[in-house]
């Protein structure tokens, strides 16, 4: 074995104990996974009857029906998620971003305040995720992060 090898095993069983890097790994599987399938089911509607949660007023603003409009609101979830296992300091603030617009939304709609709350709390998950993507998931040699 060279010794390469033999550092770089009790490293990365050092990385696997490290709380930060487990918090980390954690974020970023939820945050791939969570809109992807978020995503999905907006052209399906099985978890939930989705147009309902458009603001009337951005119904009125947004060109097609409400349906219409959550086809591209699940593009854009889907490719967030994408974003987050490929890239997640970038994509932890593009689904914090993403996240913004969906509370705005939530909190113009009479009754939905308290999932504005836990999109809230999403939010500064996501955050969370681009910071410590910093130290687990640095940029590659020859690109700029």
């Amino acid at each position: 074995m060279t010794a390469e090898v033999s550092d770089a095993r009790p490293a990365r069983r050092v990385l696997r104990s490290d709380p930060a890097h487990q918090a980390f790994l954690l974020l970023r599987t939820v945050f791939t996974v969570a809109p992807v399938l978020f995503g999905l089911d907006k052209f399906a509607n099985l978890l939930v009857d989705w147009p309902r949660y458009l603001a009337p007023w951005l119904d009125g603003i947004v060109p097609g029906t409400a349906q219409q409009a959550m086809y591209a609101v699940g593009v854009v979830e889907i490719v967030a998620g994408v974003v987050v296992a490929l890239a997640p300091r970038f994509g932890g603030p593009l689904v914090a971003a993403w996240l913004a617009g969906i509370i705005v939304n939530l909190l113009t709609v009479p009754g939905f305040h308290d999932i504005a709350l836990r999109d809230f709390g999403l939010l500064v998950a996501a955050v969370a995720l681009s910071r410590l993507a910093v130290r687990h998931a640095p940029a590659r040699a020859g690109r700029k992060a």
